[in-house]
């Protein structure tokens, strides 16, 4: 029997691991990085130890340090969780070398499946080798990991050898293998996955079906299980090549077999030697707690010869802190409140106050709803993540309920191209005109700065914020008949609930205020100084960081002097895990270069300027 387990993670993951442990009375160990040493996952295991160093390179990559930390913490199982070392054989080997217990698969399963490539030939299938023409649009894909990193799409023949290069880049700091490989791009099809589940005795279940279509650069934002429409011979097909595919390498454990599902026909992607991100949405409708049935299996226990019957639908969210609207830029700084309502489920590595760093990714929480059926699971969902309370950097919940009422999405004839089709529509701006003056209402009232009405006419107040990417004013005026504003009747002004008579009828105003960052139900603003201050104008043609990160990597030759085309690639950031381009906004001259790689940089700082010609 397992007593004492260490995850070899961080975050959401590792949380959620340690709430089964507590359940089954299993002591846990974390680790963390120094980025970490105050993370929610660090605070809530029964031990912690320290992995020196920030990036995951440092840290949660280095499996020798890992192994070391569970054998002097007196662990005697590791979990690995998601992303990082789950799916590195030599890395289980090293735990099981160790005297330790693995919550996985066996090694050679790992090697077999957890290598997209060698999946394929095990599968029967081969990568594309020499690209042509004729294979456009073609996917490159890193062989290791998964989370959409190091994935590029490729549509010109030009564009191939740069997509190689950042793919193998990117997959290089995410997973410490920089193997990738092309495969054809099916662009309208649907990404449908398996969860499978398999004991020490031969027994293999096959646990319905996912689809996980919407998504952005290749990573799953909304995933729901059964998946809606496919026909009982195509999810019969899903299930046999499962578990063919998990007979063929002696699995063991949880893992997801995952195919793209294109004109009724099931293509096989890749088989993932662990457990899922979106997992939730399977225990919701199998009632199971994959994890304790993970564990229960390294133990040696036998499944029973049936899986259990499914039951409703789950649909399940993610909150990234990231701005869909800025080509999904993640955001950092501190998170100062999150509440969900209590119909959902939350899994999350963040609590109020928790800071959101640069070095590692951007989800926040996942939020899952089931209900007897799709539509009622839907409906649920979005009202949840509407009524949250989401405090802290932009995210994109926003993003997330427009698209669970999006009409293509509520008839179920979404596929991957999504967001590809409809990304402008979901993040155009929609705040609430009257959150302004709620705001500014707010503020005065907490500052007591209400005077006595007088009998001749008052100037109005103002208030200047920024909503939206643009200036608002809001105007306000203390009357024998109490406050007025902008031809709007105030009910109630306080530091935190505002209540407006808006055409009759009365509505809320929930606000909270963080220094100048003021929350109004669900619009964010920025408060303005009164008198704005003169400052220096950039020079045309600045290039200025879009979110804080690293700069890893620049143009070969790039120098100051040198002449750019519009569009071209200058350097690239870091941030996140996820490597993004920054490049010329016109053809020209770079007239000044202050970025160097190895950098860090902060939102906004300025890395280079071009001049047009």
């Amino acid at each position: 029997m397992i007593s004492t387990l260490l995850v070899a993670n961080r975050g959401e993951i590792a949380c959620r691991i340690f709430r089964t442990c507590a359940e089954l009375g299993i002591r846990t160990v974390a680790v963390h990085s120094d980025a970490d040493g105050n993370a929610l996952h660090a605070r809530v295991a029964d031990t912690a130890v320290r992995l020196p160093g920030a990036t995951p390179a440092d840290t949660y990559l280095r499996g020798d340090l890992v192994v070391k930390a569970a054998v002097s913490a007196g662990a005697d199982a590791v979990h690995p969780g998601y992303g990082f070392l789950s799916e590195n054989a030599d890395f289980a080997r090293a735990v099981l070398d160790a005297g330790l217990v693995w919550i996985g698969p066996p090694p050679e399963a790992i090697e077999a499946m957890a290598s997209k490539t060698r999946a394929k030939e095990l599968m029967g299938i081969a990568p594309l080798g020499e690209v042509t023409e004729s294979d456009l649009p073609v996917l490159v894909k890193a062989a290791a990991g998964g989370g959409g990193r190091g994935m590029r799409i490729v549509r010109r023949l030009d564009e191939l050898g740069a997509a190689l290069e950042g793919a193998r880049a990117e997959a290089t700091s995410a997973f410490g293998d920089g193997e990738v490989f092309v495969e054809p791009y099916l662009e309208r099809g649907r990404h449908v996955e398996v969860q499978i589940l398999a004991d020490t005795h031969g027994t293999v279940w096959p646990l319905g079906t996912r689809d996980c279509s919407l998504q952005r650069r290749h990573q799953k934002v909304v995933e729901e299980a059964p998946a809606p429409g496919l026909p009982e011979g195509l999810v019969k097909e899903l299930h046999a090549l499962a578990v063919r595919a998990a007979r063929s390498v002696a699995y063991v454990g949880a893992g997801t077999v995952e195919f793209l599902v294109a004109d009724g026909r099931a293509h096989f992607l890749e088989m993932n030697t662990r457990l899922q991100v979106e997992h939730p949405v399977t225990e919701a409708v199998f009632d199971l707690d994959l994890v304790a049935e993970q564990i229960r299996v390294a133990e040696g226990h036998a499944l029973p010869l049936d899986a259990p019957r499914a039951h409703g639908h789950a649909i399940e969210a993610r909150l990234y802190a990231e701005d869909p609207a800025r080509d999904w830029t993640p955001q950092t700084g501190t998170l100062h409140r999150l509440a969900v309502p209590d119909s959902v489920r939350l899994d999350t590595g963040y609590t109020d106050g928790d800071e959101i760093g640069v070095h590692y990714d951007a989800m926040l929480a996942k939020v899952v709803a089931h209900a007897p059926t799709r539509a009622e699971a839907l409906r649920k969902l979005a009202h949840a993540l509407e009524a949250t309370t989401l405090h802290g950097p932009t995210t994109n919940r926003d993003l997330l309920v427009r698209s669970l009422r999006h009409e293509e999405f509520a008839t179920a004839r979404m596929d991957t191209g999504f967001y590809d089709r409809h990304l402008t529509e979901l993040t155009a701006s929609a705040p609430d005109p009257h959150a302004p003056l709620a705001a500014a209402l707010a503020d005065a009232h907490g500052r007591s700065r209400f005077g006595g009405w007088r009998n001749l006419p008052s100037q109005p107040q103002t208030k200047r914020y920024l909503m939206a990417g643009e200036e608002h004013e809001a105007h306000y005026r203390h009357t024998r008949e109490g406050l007025t504003a902008d031809g709007v009747r105030v009910v109630h002004a306080g530091a935190r609930l505002v209540v407006l008579d808006i055409d009759g009828v009365h509505r809320k105003f929930e606000v909270s205020s963080y220094g100048n960052q003021v929350h109004v139900n669900n619009t964010t603003l920025t408060a303005l100084p009164r008198f704005p201050d003169a400052k220096a104008q950039l020079a045309p043609g600045s290039l200025l960081a879009p979110m804080p990160g690293t700069v890893v990597r620049m143009a070969e030759g790039l120098a100051a002097g040198a002449t750019v085309e519009a569009g071209q690639p200058l350097l690239w950031l870091e941030a996140m895990k996820m490597q993004h381009q920054i490049t010329a906004p016109v053809t020209g001259t770079l007239s000044e270069l202050r970025a160097v790689v190895g950098q860090q940089v902060e939102p906004g700082s300025l890395l280079a300027v071009v001049q047009a010609t």
